[in-house]
């Protein structure tokens, strides 16, 4: 990294400071991409926090009221990793790699989609699903 060699030109200090540069964008895209990865981990587990609240407080009367908690969180993961996604995605637009290869944003939208319509089936099935007990 900064003991690479920069690429040859006259001006020391100016060919120093394009290497530096490059480098520091090459960060940022990295630092997107632990983000991204941050921000799922948190759709995730809001999701859980549904699943584990329908779970814990799913015999409250009336019925549909855990079910609607359980909901908003779950949906909540779900928004959360496409917002996540979009976000993503605009940065790595905006910046350009140079010393590595990026994740492509493909790969971005299909973990987000899929999030978020797992989360979509997921409360569909929490409220079609019957009680038994």
């Amino acid at each position: 990294m900064a003991q690479d060699d920069p690429p040859k030109k006259s001006d020391k200090s100016t060919e120093w400071a394009e290497f530096r540069t490059d480098l520091a964008e090459d960060r940022n895209i990295m630092a997107m991409e632990r983000t991204f990865a941050g921000w799922m981990r948190t759709a995730f587990a809001a999701i859980g926090i549904g699943l584990g609240f329908r779970a814990l407080f799913g015999a409250w009367d009336p019925s549909w009221m855990p079910k609607l908690i359980a909901t908003v969180f779950i949906l909540g993961g779900g928004w959360l990793a496409v917002k996540a996604e979009r976000r993503a995605c605009k940065t790595l637009a905006r910046l350009d790699t140079h010393k590595f290869e990026a994740i492509s944003t493909m790969n971005f939208r299909a973990m987000a989609y899929a999030v978020a319509t797992g989360s979509v089936v997921l409360s569909i099935g929490l409220w079609v699903m019957t009680d038994n007990g």
